[in-house]
């Protein structure tokens, strides 16, 4: 079976889609391609959600923030998850387009910062059972 590709986008791909590209390498143990950009990235990885997603023995630090144009070659996707970066989102071949309204957790303190970690752990969760 093929592995299923993903791709995770929001504004500066360095908080929501980067732990979402790793919940998805994380539970999709193996037979998922995944991959996260930005509509405007940022070029870092949030040192918040690098220490987030360490306290789950998951190294963020790994990860670049990227543009979209820098993921392109990967698609098509089977599905693209868009982030609170509304009209920014573009458009990329896709067998699935969703949308989940998350919080930029970027200004928040540890403890909210890891309940939306562990919101999106959940979510991706759900994505990957529907796929």
């Amino acid at each position: 079976m093929a592995k299923k590709k993903l791709l995770f986008v929001c504004v500066e791909n360095s908080n929501r889609s980067q732990m979402s590209q790793a919940f998805a390498l994380i539970h999709g143990a193996g037979n998922i391609e995944a991959y996260s950009a930005g509509s405007k990235p940022s070029g870092i990885v949030n040192p918040k959600a690098i220490a987030a997603m360490k306290e789950l023995d998951y190294d963020l630090s790994t990860h670049d923030s990227k543009s979209l144009q820098e993921v392109e070659q990967y698609a098509p996707f089977d599905a693209v998850v868009t982030m609170g970066c509304g009209d920014a989102c573009p458009w990329m071949p896709a067998k699935r387009f969703v949308d989940w309204q998350i919080p930029d957790p970027k200004h928040m303190e540890p403890a909210q910062f890891n309940e939306v970690r562990d919101y999106i752990s959940g979510k991706v969760n759900e994505l990957l059972l529907e796929l």
